[in-house]
């Protein structure tokens, strides 16, 4: 007699292929923040040719989309992240992860019936900085939904995922220009502002919290060498433990890039990218049965050294705020390798990371299996009860 999970196996192998080909896809052209038009439309489409009900810019953003299927009574979305870094490609290996949700919810598609599921597919848009999920949420993408999954790939696996909450800005300061050598006191330099601040900012470290991090770089540092710098420009992160310590330290961060205007007399202008990234709030029954269904396909846990993915900051984080989420972490096989390196990228492509394809589907199928067939979780999803 077959089963359902019979079912859900046999889905996610016939599919591992065009899976395999998806990533690959993702990965020859890499798509940033924002401008992943040619990215989300490859990802839906896959699951409009298999029968979902695709709605393209979602919730009126440009390269979101939502894919739907089934009718039950207990909603549960699947999120696809498919943006790349700047320069790097995909060293975050959002590729796999578009895969791996895209196999989840093909493999769901027989049986969501028997489970009296609806299963969505979120096309999100902008985890790199750009906070996509945020803008989903507060358009109203997630409403609806009892609980939201995602695997996200790491050097190696780890279950529970600790992202620290985040800020990001962009600083901009303006000065004056002046020939360096024939006028120099007629100009304002804006490159001197920037040095202030981070000589401010490396001895504030002294007396920051061990669980924050700041961290940026300078995106425009002048024009010419003979020139005094007029603009300057970067990108700045600050993170902590929790949205209230964020809230506490990051204005000690501010006061070091206006301890930089002050100093040489340039104005600053600081505009964030994004809303702030929450810190996770994972669902710890959800995330029990994805570990047993993990561990059935063959996946081992980490928790040494080379688990520290597990405390990159995401804008899942505030999904996982308002409704039961998980976000566990699968690894590829990379090491030395590890995320935010080109050599990360190229192991998206490996077969370590095509054999997490198919595993990390048919764990987070097996998962939303677990939690429409669990009577007691069930009925604490629908009642909006979470277990913390």
């Amino acid at each position: 007699m077959t089963t359902i999970d019979d079912v859900v196996t046999a889905a996610v192998a016939a599919a591992h292929p065009d899976l395999v080909r998806l990533s690959h896809d993702l990965y020859d052209h890499p798509e940033i923040a924002w401008e992943e038009v040619r990215s989300a439309r490859r990802v839906a489409e896959q699951l409009a040719d298999n029968g979902f009900e695709v709605t393209e810019r979602y919730r009126d953003l440009d390269t979101a989309f939502a894919a739907r299927i089934g009718s039950g009574d207990l909603h549960i979305a699947v999120c696809a992240e498919y943006d790349a870094l700047p320069g790097l490609g995909h060293a975050c290996g959002h590729n796999l992860i578009s895969a791996i949700s895209v196999g989840a919810a093909l493999a769901l598609a027989p049986v969501v019936d028997d489970l009296g599921l609806t299963v969505s597919v979120l096309g999100t848009p902008a985890e790199e900085g750009g906070g996509g999920k945020i803008e989903l949420l507060e358009r109203g993408g997630f409403d609806g939904l009892h609980a939201a999954a995602m695997v996200h790939p790491g050097p190696v696996d780890v279950a529970l995922a600790r992202p620290f909450a985040v800020s990001h800005s962009h600083i901009e300061y303006r000065g004056r220009s002046a020939h360096a050598a024939a006028y120099p006191e007629r100009g304002v330099n804006a490159a001197d502002a920037f040095t202030i601040a981070q000589v401010a900012i490396g001895l504030l470290r002294q007396q920051l919290p061990h669980s924050v991090r700041v961290h940026g770089m300078m995106t425009r540092g002048g024009e010419a060498p003979n020139a005094i710098a007029e603009h300057t420009a970067g990108r700045w992160y600050v993170r902590a433990e929790t949205l209230a310590e964020l809230a506490e330290v990051e204005p000690r961060i501010l006061r070091c890039f206006e301890a930089g205007a002050w100093a040489s007399g340039a104005a600053l202008t600081v505009t964030p990218e994004s809303k702030p990234y929450a810190e996770f709030r994972t669902d710890t029954e959800l995330l029990a049965c994805y570990e047993r269904r993990a561990i059935a396909v063959g996946r081992r846990f980490s928790s040494g050294a080379d688990a520290m993915m597990a405390r990159a900051s995401t804008d899942m984080g505030n999904v996982s705020q308002l409704i039961p989420a998980i976000h566990p972490y699968i690894g590829i096989d990379s090491m030395p390798a590890v995320n935010h390196q080109p050599e990360f990228a190229t192991a998206t492509t490996t077969p370590a990371a095509e054999a997490a394809i198919g595993q990390g589907a048919a764990a987070l199928a097996g998962t939303i299996v677990d939690a429409a067939t669990d009577t007691r979780i069930r009925h604490r999803l629908i009642r909006g009860h979470r277990a913390d």
